[in-house]
């Protein structure tokens, strides 16, 4: 009889998953990837730039090798292009504290059976309904430069020439915003967040000097009121905080609040209708297991709905960030 091919090597991956994870925080703690950038490319050389033990230093260099996070290059140890590009301390585009942004989390994600067991009921905010400033300040330094790629996406990617004011729901840092006042010279913008991420909104906003287009509101957007002067509004990277009957809601909200003819974008995590993936989306869902909150990840299907129901006309979407963020938007009737 033949044999049927299935073995246990996936499930041996998903079981030990965390070591590549354990391995990547390391290299990071040890600047393995700006020492390489530096010129330390070989073993003994690691060993000494790093202060480890060269048994050390070899063993860490041939996991990352594996991983494909470091590669050989006529003899000497280089860096692969991605970790060239946001993992070398003192480049523009360094991101070491998105990479890291979810290490404190890793302790609950084992723990998941334990929480889940207990059943405890969830909250519409979550983790985020005790938030201060310090907590705001922390999270966005961390979530600001993934943030700014995105909005300069975002501002690339949806024609707003001739809107004249965006609604930026959830809008954080204000990365949206600030990239897309800055793409267009007519248009104004107003992030409406937290009250205590709308102190760490205004500190982005002077630092990219446009304050004095782009103004704020402290609220929480699944209660409180929007205002009713935009044409525009974005909802992005926090969908899956919340349960279905708010993003419906949400949305609902924002339908009302823009003038005839304007547009609704939302961007986020969604997962497709059979739920199958992307595995991202699903895995950002599965967190708020942790944290307390009432979100999940949503699918395409159910996004087009909420928007459907709101009374959005020309609902469409589209994949935003391939295996990470989709977008569904629509228009109000004019």
């Amino acid at each position: 009889m033949a044999k049927s091919g299935i073995d246990t090597t996936r499930l041996q991956h998903l079981a030990r998953a965390y070591t590549e994870s354990a391995t990547f925080f390391a290299a990071l703690d040890f600047e393995l990837f700006t020492h390489v950038e530096g010129g330390a490319g070989s073993v003994a050389e690691l060993a000494d730039a790093m202060d480890l033990l060269e048994l050390d230093a070899e063993r860490l260099v041939t996991a990352c090798l594996s991983l494909g996070l470091l590669e050989w290059q006529n003899g000497r140890l280089a860096n692969a292009p991605d970790a060239a590009r946001f993992l070398v301390k003192g480049e523009p585009r360094y991101a070491e504290a998105w990479m890291t942004f979810t290490r404190p989390d890793v302790d609950n994600w084992f723990r998941m059976s334990e929480i889940m067991r207990s059943k405890r009921e969830p909250t519409v905010l979550g983790m985020y309904a005790d938030l201060t400033v310090d907590q705001a300040r922390a999270y966005h330094s961390a979530t600001y430069s993934i943030g700014m790629g995105a909005g300069r996406l975002f501002a690339r990617t949806v024609d707003l020439t001739g809107r004249k004011k965006l609604l930026d729901l959830g809008g954080g840092s204000g990365a949206y915003s600030i990239n897309a006042v800055k793409t267009y010279p007519d248009l104004e913008a107003v992030v409406l967040d937290l009250p205590p991420v709308i102190e760490v909104t205004k500190e982005y906003l002077a630092e990219n000097g446009v304050s004095d287009r782009v103004s704020t509101l402290g609220a929480d957007f699944t209660a409180d009121d929007f205002p009713d002067d935009v044409d525009c509004a974005v909802m992005a990277s926090n969908l899956p905080i919340y349960d279905e009957a708010v993003v419906a809601k949400v949305i609902k909200k924002a339908h009302e609040a823009l003038l005839p003819g304007g547009e609704m974008h939302l961007v986020g995590e969604m997962v497709t209708d059979d739920r199958t993936g992307p595995l991202d989306a699903a895995m950002w869902g599965l967190f708020e297991a942790l944290t307390g909150g009432a979100g999940k990840a949503h699918t395409i299907g159910q996004c087009r709905g909420y928007f459907e129901a709101a009374g959005f006309e020309n609902v469409s979407d589209e994949v935003f960030v391939p295996g990470i963020l989709h977008r569904v938007f629509g228009t109000k009737a004019g």
